[in-house]
């Protein structure tokens, strides 16, 4: 087992799940690249967890809407000597108006950045975590991929494809020393709201629904390393999703990889 210090990837690390997640791995002695759309808010970032904890901390400012962003990080990465150990795949957002009425540019870039960003990513930094056979990685999804579909967002439909894919990854990969875990919070006390324009709602919204970021991320971050490939974080959440999946999270994991009759070898 390597001595040197593990390299985790973030998205979306300026704030929220982030930068918690940010702050988590960066007391564990982990390397970091910071990745989000900020400059300036990850250099802060990151000279505070340098001061902290002695960690190197590396920032990229990119926009994950943009195609070209994943072959770019990764080659920043390379540029910088750094290979991927871990990668956190948490940068997101949510349409607010209604899928007719929305530019399809707009739900391009939103496909973009929690589809195919997140998907390259993955696929761009597993050979180095086969070739090395240790790898974690974290998908944020949502509660909302258990839930019934919801009228005019993609929001449910894409965390769904996060639940799923983050499954059939973990049954691919886990053979090669390589967990992923979807991680499926509720609601966070985050930006979130804020960015989207929806706060207001959101805080009429029962406390007993809410949970805080460092909770979500020390649940996430326990359930990788145990190579559980799905979390719900928190009772409330997982009351919820099992009310509202059939199949228990455990079981329809296990159907889908002894069961499936087109399953590569």
């Amino acid at each position: 087992m390597t001595t040197s210090p593990r390299t985790a990837l973030i998205t979306g690390a300026s704030a929220g799940i982030g930068a918690t997640f940010a702050r988590h791995l960066a007391a564990r002695d982990h390397q970091l690249l910071l990745v989000a759309r900020r400059g300036d808010r990850l250099q802060e970032l990151a000279a505070q967890l340098t001061e902290q904890h002695g960690v190197r901390c590396e920032v990229f400012a990119a926009d994950l809407t943009d195609p070209a962003a994943p072959a770019a990080i990764l080659d920043h990465a390379d540029q910088q000597g750094l290979n991927i150990d871990i990668l956190i795949n948490n940068a997101g957002l949510s349409g607010k108006t209604a899928f007719a009425d929305t530019p399809w540019e707009v739900l391009a870039r939103e496909i973009q950045l929690m589809v195919t960003a997140q998907t390259e990513l993955a696929h761009r930094v597993v050979p180095g975590m086969k070739e090395r056979r240790w790898g974690r990685i974290v998908n944020l999804s949502s509660v909302a991929a258990f839930a019934p579909p919801a009228a005019s967002l993609l929001y449910t439909g894409i965390k769904s494809y996060v639940l799923n894919t983050s499954q059939a990854l973990d049954m691919e990969l886990k053979p090669h020393g390589i967990h992923v875990t979807a991680l499926c919070p509720g609601f966070t006390h985050t930006e979130f709201h804020d960015v989207m324009g929806t706060r207001d709602r959101a805080d009429h919204l029962p406390g007993i629904l809410w949970q805080q970021p460092d909770a979500v991320v020390a649940e996430g971050w326990a359930a990788v390393m145990k190579g559980k490939p799905v979390c719900v974080p928190g009772t409330v959440n997982k009351i919820s999703a099992a009310a509202m999946k059939p199949l228990p999270i455990r079981l329809g994991y296990f159907v889908g990889k002894t069961l499936n009759p087109f399953k590569n070898s």
